[in-house]
């Protein structure tokens, strides 16, 4: 047995006895005396710790060797998942020494300090723990993975923002440096506004943000981040510092630094911790200075299959025979944010062979393909969607791809490609797959061009997932059951559940999101409701069509299984037509 309880910083590893994992392991007979020289001989390869290696080969579950531990070391194990940590109590420690030595702060007392291990055998971290926080160690073991989920939460770049938001404040202040000669200083890397921004995109990556909002109050300077879809708000007192941030990124964008009085548009890429990240930017002047949106898309991590979007099975099998038709026009449609490119990009992949001449018309473009010829819309220099596509229809395309119907140019020539030997995809911003065809006549988009060219419309919406480590069984509250009593569904609504709250989720109950979808596949009947321009019998058509499920009630059937919450199902529901 080994010592445990330690004295902080008065106790030497000298003192205290090695243990031997491995021996006491083979000891119990829970690993074999060759499995052990197996698993030393990989881990003098690879280098990682005889527990992690151990686990990798499959001679030990990981569970069941915590558990060991924390038997034969006589001390706690403890899931991080449900223990309520604090940000002021982990941050006891430096990031790099909890990161290095795979440990974490859980509880601070006058005399002692209760500390959360990977590995609690490890006797350098014991000392340097020891030395580090100045008090004596009671340890604990925990998940490995866990630890690291932990620390990305809790160490956070919010200190670090608010650190470096002073430092250029003060900076800017006192005039110590010519603001315009450090923006266009590529050197200029220790520069407080450099490393603030790049601060800024470190933590958006770690948080998997969307977005990142740079918004100037009159006092304050208000930066917030979209995070499944919900915005996070980080206040900062230094507003003076707006200017410089948005200068920077302006330069970044190769946009107009003199020019504040107009929005403009620009993108740049950057790399972050080994992620290239592209970066779509729109600045917008407000009442006290000018606001900032950032799209981040992370090209690292490669583009998803239509498998990998939550597209329910018959569904998705019904899509993949609709893309892989020769001509014809699928469109996919929903609100701005909803995963309408990533579901076209998704389909675009599963065509892209070398048999196929793929043209994309696109504004802007936001993922590389290879192979594929895509096309960079630019208004200002003429270069519309319109004339895109005519000159594509010349480069003797198979499939075409146009970013979104913007008006009755783009949808008409669109149409005719369809019509034409092409496979056309875009999409369109709209609520539900029947008013589709409701904003295609309102444009003025001909109903028999329309018969003649759609094979189906997707409707799509992005929903919150239940964190799965917190989940429960939920039961509706008064207002829910009233809404669910106003529906008619045919629905077993007992696996409903809903996330409590923990350390993995933030305490939010949701972690990620997933799509939900619609599929209106055009009939006959409903071609010909078209061609008179009859959009009430198209709409009676396709809702009485038996393969058509509506939004809400894909909605509902994710909440029923037990993948969102009832909440999530009712706002979508709130967002399209009921019936």
């Amino acid at each position: 047995m080994v010592d445990v309880s330690g004295t902080g910083g008065g106790e030497s590893a000298k003192s205290r006895k090695k243990i031997r994992i491995g021996d006491l392991l083979v000891e119990n007979l829970v690993i074999s005396e060759a499995q052990l020289q197996a698993a030393l001989a990989e881990q003098k390869r690879s280098g990682h710790k005889l527990g992690h290696t151990l686990i990798e080969l499959g001679f030990i579950d990981e569970q069941r060797l915590l558990d060991f531990l924390s038997q034969q070391l006589q001390i706690p194990y403890i899931d991080l998942t449900s223990f309520p940590l604090k940000s002021d109590v982990v941050k006891a420690l430096s990031e790099t020494v909890a990161r290095r030595y795979r440990v974490i702060v859980l509880e601070v007392r006058e005399r002692d300090v209760l500390v959360g291990m990977a590995d609690p055998t490890d006797l350098f971290a014991y000392d340097e723990l020891g030395h580090s926080l100045k008090k004596r160690i009671r340890q604990a073991v925990v998940r490995e993975s866990d630890l690291l989920d932990a620390l990305d939460r809790m160490y956070r770049r919010s200190d670090e923002l608010t650190s470096l938001a002073g430092e250029l404040h003060e900076d800017l202040t006192q005039g110590d440096f010519d603001l315009g000669q450090l923006m266009q200083t590529v050197e200029a890397g220790d520069a407080p506004v450099i490393r603030l921004l790049q601060t800024l995109f470190e933590d958006a990556l770690q948080a998997k943000a969307s977005d990142i909002h740079i918004e100037p109050d009159e006092e304050v300077l208000r930066i917030r981040q979209r995070i499944d879809g919900v915005l996070h708000e980080h206040v900062m007192n230094e507003r003076r510092i707006a200017p410089a941030l948005v200068q920077r990124l302006k330069l970044l964008s190769s946009l107009d630094i003199s020019e504040k009085r107009l929005p403009q548009d620009g993108r740049f890429q950057i790399t972050v911790k080994k992620h290239t990240i592209d970066v779509r930017l729109s600045t917008m002047p407000v009442q006290h200075g000018e606001a900032v949106v950032m799209r981040l898309l992370d090209q690292s991590s490669g583009i998803l299959s239509l498998g990998d979007l939550g597209i329910q099975d018959e569904m998705l099998k019904r899509l993949r025979m609709l893309i892989a038709k020769p001509h014809g026009m699928v469109l996919v449609t929903g609100p701005t944010g909803s995963g309408k490119t990533t579901t076209l990009y998704s389909a675009l992949s599963e065509l892209n062979v070398a048999e196929k001449k793929i043209i994309t018309v696109e504004d802007p473009v936001e993922y590389r393909l290879p192979r594929v010829n895509q096309v960079q819309v630019y208004d200002q220099i003429g270069l519309s969607f319109s004339r895109v596509l005519r000159t594509a229809m010349r480069q003797d395309p198979d499939i075409l791809l146009v970013g979104e119907m913007r008006d009755l140019e783009t949808a008409q020539i669109g149409l005719r490609a369809a019509i034409t030997g092409h496979f056309v995809l875009s999409t369109l911003h709209t609520n539900s797959a029947i008013g589709t065809v409701s904003r295609l006549l309102d444009m003025g988009a001909p109903g028999y061009l329309m018969a003649s060219s759609l094979l189906a419309i997707v409707a799509q919406r992005l929903v919150r997932r239940i964190c799965s480590h917190c989940a429960e069984p939920y039961t509706p509250d008064e207002l829910q059951q009233a809404w669910l009593d106003g529906i008619e569904h045919d629905l077993d609504l007992s696996g409903l559940r809903i996330g409590r709250g923990c350390n993995r989720c933030s305490q939010s109950g949701y972690r990620g999101r997933v799509g939900i979808y619609e599929l209106l596949e055009l009939n006959g009947e409903m071609a010909a409701a078209l061609r008179k321009d009859d959009h009430e019998t198209f709409a009676e058509l396709a809702q009485a069509n038996k393969y058509f499920v509506p939004l809400w009630k894909s909605g509902l059937r994710y909440a029923a299984e037990g993948t969102t919450s009832l909440s999530e199902a009712i706002r979508i529901a709130g967002d399209v037509e009921v019936a």
